[in-house]
């Protein structure tokens, strides 16, 4: 029996305490799970894990154990991240999770540019709709993209916004005539993303704010269905325009009343992590390489008419992000 790796493995089970999931989440099969657990079981001569057709528990002595595998394990990730020092590269893996909005724009691009600076780092990442659906404390980072962003005790580094836009497909808007003014809106299919308001947009114009009520057809809380279901022609939705871009450039979506002001239609895309006092140095390597990349902006994309817009240091055309110095 290897057990290191029975111990990294009832780890995972202890985790998840779901044997197909731990099985799912290391990437081997869940028979060589089961036969791990149960030879370290006969190992130690004592049950770690309660198993029924329903559930699955650890025993007071699995609890023991279990805590005293963590710590195990944690020596051994710093010993591998001293190794790592000694020859200047940070190594090991990053539990990400990050917004489908972020995950679907960005982030790959921030993943790859990253890895080619360190080669030793791997990434195990988990993708939301809503940032209610996690625990940010659960992971290494988490890329959020929010109007408001609610209490944490983590910290959060602010890394650039992006504005709402209000679109159809050419397929729509040859069924239905284009809304005119805000209020015409009232009489179209809306499509909604949980995320956004869903009884009301607001509008400003030089007359002030006009508040139009909208009555949704669908609401669903991923972005990228809804953006879908517009690309379908099933009606007129408000998304990210860092989710669209693609779509507006190529035209298959339209942005509309581009003559008013969608009121609250800033998101920012916040970084958090825990603020530990000794901050792995993968972790941190990381942390410093994200808040960089998204510092700088290229002098020759500020343009007046955007509150210091520009692109990611990079040379993809895939977002469009607002850059508003809250670095």
């Amino acid at each position: 029996m290897n057990q290191l790796a029975s111990i990294r493995i009832f780890t995972k089970v202890a985790e998840c305490l779901n044997f197909a999931e731990a099985a799912k989440q290391l990437g081997i099969s869940n028979s060589v799970v089961t036969r791990s657990v149960a030879a370290l079981e006969e190992h130690l001569g004592v049950r770690l894990i309660n198993r029924t057709t329903r559930r699955v528990s650890l025993t007071s002595t699995g609890q023991s154990y279990w805590a005293c595998c963590v710590e195990l394990l944690k020596q051994l990730d710093t010993m591998d991240e001293c190794i790592a020092s000694a020859v200047g590269q940070p190594a090991g893996l990053l539990r990400i999770a990050a917004s489908s909005l972020f995950a679907t724009t960005d982030l790959p691009d921030v993943l790859a540019a990253y890895r080619l600076k360190e080669p030793r780092m791997n990434f195990e990442l988990t993708v939301f709709d809503n940032m209610n659906d996690v625990a940010p404390s659960e992971f290494d980072v988490c890329f959020g993209a929010e109007r408001r962003l609610r209490d944490s005790s983590l910290v959060c580094r602010p890394l650039a916004q992006t504005r709402d836009v209000i679109v159809a497909s050419p397929a729509y808007l040859a069924r239905c005539r284009a809304p005119r003014t805000p209020a015409e809106l009232a009489s179209h299919d809306v499509l909604v993303a949980s995320d956004a308001p869903s009884r009301y947009w607001e509008f400003r114009d030089a007359h002030g704010t006009q508040r139009v009520v909208v009555r949704p057809i669908l609401n669903i809380q991923s972005p990228l269905v809804v953006k879908r279901a517009v690309q379908a022609g099933l009606g007129i939705a408000r998304l990210s325009q860092s989710v669209v871009q693609q779509e507006l450039a190529d035209g298959s979506l339209r942005a509309l009343l581009s003559d008013a002001t969608l009121c609250a239609d800033e998101r920012t895309v916040w970084l958090l992590y825990s603020g530990q006092p000794h901050m792995a140095r993968a972790l941190r390597s990381f942390v410093d390489f994200v808040v960089e990349r998204y510092r700088h902006t290229p002098e020759e994309s500020k343009r007046k008419d955007a509150i210091g817009v520009g692109p990611l240091q990079h040379q993809s055309g895939n977002t469009e992000l607002l850059w508003n110095r809250i670095l």
